[in-house]
């Protein structure tokens, strides 16, 4: 992250030089698919499943950005695939998943980072803005999950590994209502299959995220950025702190823990506030 610019993307060379909390070798003869992979979250994230062993996966809807995702992680050493492709297409997430187990009979965690949102007052949400959310954040989050369970299920697989990535949605989210309901319908979602899928032996958690520092910040309104670091440890989030949480939520470490979302924002969930168009006058106190 260049101290010029805060919101600036790392590079993968950069993202493989972090330091890390994890063994070296720990995902070791793994097979994690990353929806989303090729940029940001997805980007840090599968970097650092890399690092640790693992073979990745990956799948997104620019071609182009997956294709240097590849090269990034052949430079790297990391053997990878990549399919370009919606995950709001549950015939395209039937075909990726049988492809990934044609090539590799397996699957061990499934990282769902594929999302998107825009701000705007709730007013003037569209229903194609709407459900274009809806659809990529919920519904796609949910056919990647159960064509993942659908598999280890029929292959006898025991155990597999879903972390959803959404945000912290205990408290409103003004500006932003389409996410706000995609991500508590994902967390939800999370609590009720961590139950059902618990015979199958899959456990799934969320990581919930506060405000990240990313290219997409910079198109968020002037009047938004202050409260991008109202949390109590008053700075922006990095990829690689989700991606260390992500790793976390799929290791041994994290063998007795489902259904959860860990919250990665700072404290934000405890104190502060996030106004994506900038506070309204009306929600200003007056200090006495």
């Amino acid at each position: 992250m260049s101290e010029q610019n805060p919101y600036a993307e790392r590079t993968p060379e950069e993202l493989a030089a972090l330091p890390t909390a994890f063994r070296e070798g720990l995902c070791a003869g793994q097979v994690v698919l990353v929806t989303g992979g090729a940029g940001g979250i997805g980007l840090a994230t599968s970097i650092l499943f890399g690092r640790l062993g693992a073979t990745l996966v990956a799948c997104g809807r620019d071609a182009e950005k997956l294709a240097g995702y590849e090269a990034a992680l052949g430079r790297l050493g990391i053997p990878c695939f990549t399919r370009a492709m919606t995950v709001r297409d549950p015939a395209q997430v039937a075909a990726l998943m049988d492809n990934l187990w044609e090539r590799h009979g397996r699957l061990d965690v499934l990282v769902n980072c594929a999302g998107g949102q825009f701000a705007a007052p709730a007013t003037q949400i569209t229903p194609k803005g709407w459900h274009a959310v809806l659809e990529t954040n919920l519904t796609g989050s949910w056919y990647t999950m159960q064509a993942a369970a659908q598999r280890w299920e029929a292959h006898a697989q025991r155990g597999g590994c879903i972390v959803n990535v959404t945000a912290v949605v205990g408290r409103a989210k003004p500006g932003i209502a389409h996410t706000a309901a995609a991500r508590a319908g994902t967390e939800a979602l999370t609590r009720t299959l961590c139950v059902e899928w618990a015979p199958l032996g899959i456990r799934v958690n969320c990581v919930a995220v506060g405000v990240v520092a990313s290219p997409g910040l910079q198109h968020y309104p002037p009047t938004a950025r202050p409260s991008f670091t109202h949390n109590p440890m008053r700075r922006l989030g990095d990829v690689q702190d989700v991606a260390e949480a992500c790793v976390y939520l799929a290791s041994p470490a994290a063998n007795f823990i489902t259904g959860v979302a860990l919250q990665v924002d700072g404290g934000g969930h405890a104190w502060g506030d996030y106004w994506p168009l900038g506070m309204p006058d009306y929600f200003r106190i007056e200090e006495p």
